[in-house]
């Protein structure tokens, strides 16, 4: 199998990570952080919004079971991407909506799946979704992997992503790891 590499910043990573660790060709899906000005950036340093990095999610994929595409698809259907440096309650730079490319093609992807989304009026705003290259990953800390379904009583789980995997599950249920059987 030949896995691609893919990092979306949707705002708070441990959301995006509820998302996109259950579809069917996601082989990874690690939180870190990217596009900062500091080398091996802690969650607290980040926090401060003093580094430049995004908490992102770095998704290795089955491009023969999910493409790129799909992706980008389920990034503006799954969160606000008209909101700059904000997600819901959190604010700051380190929440923005940004998509690393790494390469040329997924750039043009980026692009054009931005403009087309835009056009389509999915959203009543504009988007502003950053698309950069992408730079240096760095995974965060052990604890905030896998960190929805390691904590789903934890009040933020239970109050801000439940009810966004909730709605994920739903409206792609057939994209879902567990619906291949």
């Amino acid at each position: 199998m030949n896995l691609e590499t893919t990092t979306l910043g949707a705002g708070c990573f441990w959301c995006i990570e509820a998302i996109y660790q259950d579809l069917r060709g996601v082989a990874s899906a690690v939180s870190g952080y990217m596009g900062g000005e500091s080398d091996n950036p802690s969650y607290e340093a980040v926090c401060s919004g003093q580094t430049g990095h995004a908490e992102v999610l770095q998704i290795q994929f089955d491009p023969q079971t999910i493409s790129f595409a799909d992706l980008l698809y389920i990034f503006w259907h799954t969160h606000d991407p008209t909101t700059l440096n904000r997600q819901g309650a959190d604010q700051g730079t380190q929440y923005r909506s940004v998509i690393f490319h790494h390469n040329e093609t997924q750039r043009q992807m980026a692009e054009a799946s931005k403009s087309a989304t835009d056009e389509s009026k999915l959203w009543s705003d504009p988007i502003v979704t950053e698309i950069s290259p992408a730079s240096t990953f760095w995974p965060a800390e052990d604890y905030h992997q896998n960190y929805y379904r390691l904590n789903p009583n934890q009040p933020y789980c239970a109050m801000v992503i439940d009810p966004k995997v909730r709605k994920f599950r739903q409206a792609f249920a057939e994209r879902l790891k567990d619906a291949e059987n």
